[in-house]
């Protein structure tokens, strides 16, 4: 599963392209998007070598249930 970060250059949206969340990388469709769908946006900040971003990543991100609260709720 891809989401809109697999043609990111950045190391750290790239390492969330797999994730379930659908994420989108901070810009003018992100924010258009909230507006029409009448959402907050869950913005997720850090950095590819940040251990304690690893660890979010693994424990939230890649779990399907917490990624399908902020896929429904949120704009990520």
């Amino acid at each position: 599963m891809t989401n809109s970060l697999s043609h990111e250059t950045s190391p750290y949206l790239l390492q969330h392209a797999n994730n379930p969340v659908e994420w989108y990388p901070w810009g003018e469709e992100a924010l258009q998007k909230a507006k029409i769908e009448g959402k907050p946006i869950f913005l997720s900040i850090g950095y590819s070598a940040c251990h304690w971003c690893h660890v979010m990543a693994h424990e939230s991100f890649e779990d399907e249930k917490v990624a399908a609260i902020l896929n429904k709720h949120f704009i990520n």
